[in-house]
């Protein structure tokens, strides 16, 4: 069976998203040491083989994290740095003067850790806070090989999971164009379900979940 969502419920998510990444870009901004806009663009649901297609396409050319999410709700995060990511964050966090490359050194490994677990920690509080779910991001790893294996085994025993995928973009204000920071998130049919029917049932009139 489709999982449909109305466009109202759509913006109530991403405002959702956008909410606990506000908060994210603070920390960021302030690793970064430069202005920071994380925001969200895209929301889009499609089925679980495309989801791997495009995180294989993304993994070519990005280093990639991964937190799962757990509790109430069943998912997973993954971040995918780019090389001038890199390459801006080792120079800024670390002094490091490299090339521009996702092929990355413990430190680096380190520090994109921490900055998944900034990111995906605020949003992961924001999403429990605001659907009252007892939910929390298990630590960040940089998953080994096939990425793709990863996250098979949720689709496998979820049959009817449809991912939630949708764009973090963070601007630097010494830039005059934006750098993409892709940002996938997923959850398993079971947990789409629980968000919308929170959603569904809220009072805003009242404004009382």
């Amino acid at each position: 069976m489709d999982l449909h969502m109305t466009e109202l419920e759509r913006d109530i998510i991403r405002e959702i998203l956008n909410i606990g990444l506000a908060r994210a870009a603070d920390s960021f901004a302030t690793i970064a040491q430069e202005k920071v806009l994380l925001e969200v663009p895209n929301l889009d649901i499609m089925p679980g083989h495309n989801m791997l297609d495009k995180v294989l396409e993304y993994s070519d050319t990005h280093a990639v994290i991964q937190s799962d999410i757990r509790g109430d709700f069943t998912g997973t995060t993954l971040m995918f740095f780019s090389g001038q990511h890199v390459q801006r964050l080792s120079r800024v966090c670390l002094r490091m003067s490299v090339p521009e490359s996702i092929a990355i050194d413990e430190m680096q490994e380190s520090l994109l850790l921490e900055i998944s677990n900034i990111i995906t920690g605020a949003l992961v509080t924001q999403l429990a806070n605001i659907l009252k779910a007892k939910i929390y991001g298990a630590p960040p790893v940089a998953p080994r090989g096939d990425i793709a294996n990863a996250l098979t085994s949720l689709m496998t025993h979820e049959a009817l999971v449809q991912p939630l995928i949708f764009s973090v973009i963070t601007q630097f204000s010494d830039k005059e164009n934006s750098v993409e920071l892709p940002l996938m998130l997923f959850f398993d049919r079971t947990t789409f379900d629980k968000i919308l029917e929170i959603i569904r049932t809220y009072d805003f009139l009242g404004g009382q979940l």
